[in-house]
């Protein structure tokens, strides 16, 4: 197992592995506040070796500089400040549209989301597990203060705290084909796999944004399908131009006000100057966001 480094030591390995600093004191600084493993993910465009993870030298590309990696870094950054209130639009639509329509299918069962009637098996077992930790919310601790024989609170009250994972969980789960092609109808999808293959996308990215990992270089496991987007082609399928594709097409369906403003965010954040340094690592990128 290898030992935890200095600041200094640190800077002197990746000057031996070829890397420039053009101002070794703003260099402690940013490793210090940002950490040599987490820049590790965007100084490895620059390694010779790239993009091998089984043959890793660790090596730098001729004339690579610290600065560069810190733009793309931020560049980064600045990618998930911005998708992230729209993928939230998204998720708080979602949750309260499929709410609304399944309480309101089933007027008389304020709890439909634990009868076997209406959801399958394995949503069913997976549920106390769940309410768990939706439990411990003030609300819902108040809920069943008030009504103690309750086991589940109503759907409004529960579903507000699920996750986007458990909600996408729920609505899958499903038993009426017709109910969810009703909620996937009101995104303009027509397809429910699709629907879901979509909104799955949304919440790993989501995620990835929530938890300050790397997206601009995302490769999806499981692909995107085309359905409805046809500027869905080639490695779009599986990386972040195709899911900033799959955001614009389901915020569309809630607010294309929203959309505007998120094409106008990504294209003022790729027209910054210092993106031109970059350039070479997310040409892909920047190009599909131009072209918006």
């Amino acid at each position: 197992m290898k030992t935890a480094t200095s600041i200094e030591e640190q800077i002197q390995l990746l000057e031996e592995r070829g890397m420039i600093f053009n101002d070794k004191e703003k260099a402690k600084e940013i490793l210090l506040d940002i950490g040599y493993y987490r820049l590790g993910f965007y100084w490895f465009p620059y390694e010779q070796s790239y993009p091998s993870k089984n043959n890793r030298t660790h090596q730098f590309k001729e004339n690579t500089l610290f600065d560069d990696v810190v733009t793309l870094y931020y560049f980064d950054h600045d990618l998930r400040c911005i998708i992230t209130p729209y993928l939230y639009r998204i998720e708080v639509s979602f949750r309260t549209f499929l709410t609304y329509t399944v309480s309101n299918r089933y007027k008389n069962n304020a709890t439909w989301f634990a009868d076997p009637r209406i959801v399958n098996m394995d949503f069913i077992d997976y549920l106390p597990n769940c309410y768990k930790t939706i439990r411990k919310n003030e609300a819902i601790k108040h809920h069943h203060g008030k009504y103690i024989n309750d086991i589940y609170a109503p759907a409004w009250k529960t579903l507000e705290y699920m996750t986007f994972g458990d909600i996408l969980y729920l609505y899958s789960s499903l038993k009426d084909a017709k109910l969810k092609e009703e909620i996937a109808a009101h995104y303009n999808i027509r397809n429910v796999d699709i629907f879901d293959n979509y909104m799955s996308t949304l919440r790993v990215i989501r995620n990835l944004c929530a938890h300050g990992h790397n997206i601009y270089d995302l490769k999806l496991q499981k692909r995107i399908r085309k359905g409805p987007i046809s500027d869905l082609q080639g490695d779009r399928f599986h990386n972040m131009a195709g899911g900033l594709l799959v955001l614009r097409y389901i915020l569309n369906s809630i607010s294309t006000n929203r959309v505007q403003d998120l094409n106008y965010k990504l294209k003022l954040l790729t027209s910054q100057p210092q993106i031109k340094k970059i350039e070479n690592i997310i040409k892909g990128l920047i190009t599909f966001i131009q072209s918006v």
